[in-house]
């Protein structure tokens, strides 16, 4: 009760709020350009507050408190205030237009559903244009509908068929979150997050993987008692590291070559794989 008479005061202020002549306005922006006066901004912002309230209610049909719109309107006046070059032949009202509505659509895209929408210009357009070109739209000569529809609007906008249709059915309904339950009996019936299918192996599949890796490991364990001191250095270095050593420096820190380091490789590669199958011919096909 108390933030609407708050509102409606301010709205009545800013009604009331005189309008800047051209070289008024030229006057204070200057003012405020080269000497930071705060009281030469007031006066502006103070006199382009109707706009803002004026786009607000424009904005009003997306079901945000206006207030709210007004004071993110009222952001965007700041931030053109700021930015606003006065010796450029704009009045500020043609500048500030940008700054307030872009000020309003970011705050309506951040709240208007709990699930964030897409943020790029073209979706921005989809977002804010689709309600008002399927009326149109749907009430001219041909009477559109589905797909040739979405064909039109996403010809008008610039974007794919898929985006539009995605963007119609997110505004057709509102969001159901996956704790209300499938039916409102009062029974503690069970919740739609019950019946998501994840995507995370099953239990016992967990439980498999993890006694294959433990067998597999014990083979190799044991394979690698058949190598030398130095196979067994270079399969080391070279297989069981996150990152492993390249020919040339282990070839360097063994004093041979890195074609020599290649060959003792393949040939306890090789040794490996016959003590594998020898220990256990499943191992081929684990």
């Amino acid at each position: 009760m108390i933030e609407d008479k708050a509102r409606r005061t301010m709205i009545r202020a800013a009604m009331k709020a005189p309008y800047l002549e051209r070289g008024e306005e030229h006057e204070l922006a200057l003012r405020w350009r080269d000497h930071r006066d705060q009281a030469a901004m007031h006066r502006i912002t103070t006199a382009h507050m109707r706009l803002v309230i004026s786009m607000a209610t424009k904005f009003r049909y997306f079901g945000l408190p206006i207030g709210d719109l007004i004071q993110e309107g009222h952001v965007g006046l700041l931030e053109a205030a700021a930015r606003f070059e006065p010796d450029r032949d704009v009045r500020f009202s043609t500048y500030a237009t940008w700054w307030i509505r872009a000020s309003m659509q970011d705050y309506i895209l951040r709240n208007w559903s709990i699930v964030r929408g897409g943020t790029s210009s073209t979706q921005k357009a989809l977002f804010f244009n689709l309600r008002r070109l399927r009326a149109k739209l749907a009430q001219g000569p041909g009477m559109l509908s589905g797909e040739a529809l979405y064909k039109e609007i996403s010809t008008a906008l610039g974007v794919s068929e898929s985006d539009v249709a995605m963007m119609d059915s997110r505004l057709s309904g509102p969001d159901t979150s996956l704790n209300a339950p499938l039916v409102d009996d009062g029974g503690g019936s069970a919740d739609r997050m019950d019946f998501l299918v994840s995507d995370d192996p099953l239990p016992d599949e967990v439980v498999g993987e993890a006694i294959d890796d433990e067998r597999r490991s014990g083979w190799l364990k044991n394979a690698l008692h058949v190598l030398n001191e130095r196979e067994l250095r270079i399969i080391e270095e070279r297989r069981l590291q996150d990152e492993g050593a390249t020919l040339e420096s282990l070839g360097e820190t063994l004093g041979i070559s890195k074609e020599r380091v290649r060959q003792i490789e393949s040939r306890a590669l090789q040794k490996l794989r016959v003590a594998l199958v020898k220990e256990s011919p499943a191992f081929l096909s684990a």
